[in-house]
């Protein structure tokens, strides 16, 4: 959503159903011509599960087992209104086991990664995208053909998925973190390539203190990648569960480097650029929080092991909801966290990150707006609007935890 011009964004509800509703009648048009169109046809059919590919193509697809399913038991997240909707529904829940998907002559489609056998079939659980019903609805779907094809010898390890190519957030928990499947799936593997964005600077950095090397290969919404040999590692914060297989493996490979000079109580501006999920009050709430100790951070400025010290050496830390508050990767148990959101936009992929650290002392303040229970959030990137005495309120509560 974030790329559409401003004056569209209001209308991003409604242009997401029609997308949906396209890619599910040019899927049904044009997937019955996938054989007529070779290497570029549509998908001509998907599974729900990886298990289901390796049984209708057993000589081309294999799975390689990783690490056990997960059952996730959180909270309650505490905040005000309480027992908010999202907070309550990401309770509970199981992250199935991890493996690594083997396609011999596989394609991979696209900035989003979707994995598609050399017959024909979409498998859809690597493949996963925002807000979908059904795989029928999936982008890889909307257009006559698929994207070109761009040949690559040996074998090519997928670390692309939605999300990835432009968000913090989902680089470091959807690809990234994805990584450390690979290495308990098939340890010492030799890799000719990796799909995985690495244009951004902070990309860049993490690759590297991640340790993840290699030739890179810059996914792309008008490419479409054939390997001879396709490995796509599961995908498990599907539904932004954050689990604890993947926040320790961060956590350990890209650890603090030990500095202790660096402020203890943030707070995490995002500015006051109207549209950018501000927070409205911040003027009036800054001087007194510069009065408690706290400094005005942004984290973007930082490079990516800066970023990692100074949240690992953090006590308090309070922001609008952003993909900067990823950070809180590396805090300690015992930190103290405010999370402020747009009622019309309540995200919980913070507050599991912080269920999975374990100990960490977490609060959210949900502003004006509302979300209906079950729809998807509309207001992406409102502004944030909280009464100071709200936050200021919540804070000392927070301060006081124990």
């Amino acid at each position: 959503m974030s790329r559409l011009p401003a004056r569209l964004q209001p209308a991003w509800p409604l242009l997401k159903r029609a997308h949906r509703l396209l890619s599910v009648l040019t899927g049904v048009l044009f997937r019955p011509l996938g054989r007529l169109l070779g290497d570029r046809g549509l998908p001509r059919a998907a599974t729900v599960a990886s298990t289901a590919t390796v049984e209708r193509e057993p000589g081309a697809v294999t799975l390689h087992p990783a690490g056990p399913a997960e059952i996730l038991e959180r909270g309650p997240a505490k905040g005000d209104p309480p027992r908010h909707w999202v907070f309550e529904r990401g309770r509970h829940g199981e992250v199935p086991a991890r493996y690594v998907l083997d396609v011999r002559d596989g394609r991979l489609v696209g900035d989003f990664g979707a994995t598609v056998t050399p017959g024909g079939v979409l498998d859809y659980q690597t493949s996963g995208y925002f807000g979908l019903a059904s795989w029928r609805e999936h982008p890889v779907f909307f257009g006559t053909r698929l994207p070109e094809v761009e040949r690559v010898d040996g074998t090519v390890l997928s670390l692309t998925t939605r999300g990835t190519a432009g968000n913090y957030y989902h680089f470091l928990y959807d690809a990234v973190a994805r990584y450390g499947i690979f290495e308990d799936a098939l340890p010492g593997e030799r890799i000719d390539a990796i799909v995985v964005p690495h244009q951004s600077g902070y990309q860049r950095q993490i690759l590297e203190l991640a340790g993840i090397t290699g030739t890179f290969i810059q996914p792309r919404a008008d490419r479409t990648i054939r390997a001879d040999r396709l490995l796509v590692p599961s995908t498990p914060n599907q539904h932004l569960d954050a689990p604890r297989s993947a926040t320790d493996w961060l956590r350990k490979r890209l650890p603090p480097s030990g500095r202790t000079d660096t402020p203890t109580r943030l707070y995490l501006s995002r500015g006051q650029q109207p549209g950018g999920r501000r927070y409205l009050q911040e003027a009036e709430l800054w001087p007194r929080l510069e009065r408690e100790g706290f400094v005005m951070l942004d984290p973007g400025t930082l490079s990516v092991q800066e970023q990692i010290d100074v949240f690992h050496n953090a006590e308090v830390i309070v922001a609008p909801h952003g993909a900067a508050l990823t950070n809180i990767t590396w805090s300690r148990p015992g930190v103290r966290v405010l999370e402020m959101f747009a009622g019309t936009y309540v995200h919980l992929g913070l507050w599991t990150i912080a269920e999975a650290i374990g100990g960490v002392h977490y609060r959210y303040l949900i502003g004006s707006g509302t979300l209906p229970e079950g729809k998807e959030p509309t207001g992406i990137v409102d502004d944030i609007d909280i009464p100071v005495a709200r936050v200021e309120a919540t804070l000392a509560e927070l301060l006081k935890a124990q």
